[in-house]
């Protein structure tokens, strides 16, 4: 274990490094050499979402982590930053472009792989494939069950009011379970690097505040009129157990995509990445074209 600027980082990720973007300092993690795959989370969680996955796939790719500001970040934006779907969508293609990469398995879960739809509907040159493991799409974004809530969160303090219970070491234990996000508990230093930031910092609470006020199903929907100008591989690799995306938007996302197949993860909810890392892995690193180590 590492920690960079207050936050924890799993060695699995690789070195924290920094992009200076026209949104403002982005952080990632790098590990690893070959194929480039990039992983993109989803709100108030952070490149440690990745951690065991990267762990098992740095062997035989470019595993890129990005700590995209989300909720859960060490490095704020500028007050003036948008973090409008849209824009969120370009920050990812921005960080794609500024490191020069090409031919990119593009990773994304929950919030996440919502926004990798905008990207790949709006700029996929450099994306030649697409994860999506259980994410937000078509009229759930953000998840219905959330969406009675969204004009609560709008208002101002509401995210400082919503987090204040996880300032006890207990909630923040049981967080991730008692909101079947993961069957099992995580180490406490990964939901503690979840939680914290938002706590602590006033820049990090105006940031999520801004993500999660501009969550719109007009912009997951507006995408997926757009899924047949992305004829490039596709796998959905959804959660069988998940509370929060449907069964059917996983097989409608495998319609859709014109190069999409189906894959189901068995004995997980949402965070596939925390409770099935070894399956997730086999399942990317089969499709991204590499073989499995003997």
């Amino acid at each position: 274990m590492a920690e960079h600027n207050g936050s924890w980082r799993s060695n699995e990720l690789g070195p924290a490094k920094q992009l200076r973007l026209p949104q403002g300092t982005l952080r990632y993690h790098d590990a690893g050499s070959g194929p480039p795959i990039v992983f993109v989370h989803g709100a108030l969680v952070n490149a440690n979402l990745w951690r065991k996955v990267v762990g098992e796939l740095a062997p035989d790719f470019r595993c890129i982590a990005l700590d995209l500001p989300f909720g859960a970040h060490a490095a704020p934006m500028p007050p003036q930053a948008d973090l409008s779907p849209p824009a969120a969508a370009d920050l990812i293609a921005d960080a794609i472009e500024n490191l020069d990469l090409n031919d990119v398995t593009l990773v994304g879960n929950d919030t996440g792989g919502a926004f990798c739809q905008l990207v790949v509907t709006r700029r996929p040159e450099r994306i030649g494939r697409l994860v999506l493991t259980s994410c937000d799409a078509f009229d759930n974004f953000p998840p219905k069950v959330m969406q009675p809530l969204m004009p609560v969160l709008r208002l101002p303090g509401a995210l400082t009011a919503m987090l204040a219970p996880f300032r006890l070491e207990a909630a923040r234990r049981r967080a991730l379970t008692a909101m079947r996000l993961v069957k099992r508990p995580v180490e406490p230093e990964v939901s503690d690097s979840f939680v914290l930031p938002a706590l602590k910092s006033p820049a990090v609470r105006r940031d999520a505040g801004k993500l999660m006020a501009a969550l719109d199903k007009r912009h997951t929907l507006e995408a997926a009129k757009r899924f047949e100008d992305f004829d490039r591989p596709a796998l959905i690799a959804f959660s069988s157990e998940d509370k929060f995306f449907p069964r059917r938007h996983a097989h409608r996302l495998a319609e859709l995509l014109p190069q999409a197949r189906l894959e189901w993860i068995d004995d997980s909810y949402t965070f596939s990445p925390l409770d099935q890392p070894g399956r997730l892995a086999e399942l990317i690193r089969d499709f991204a074209g590499r073989p499995a180590p003997a």
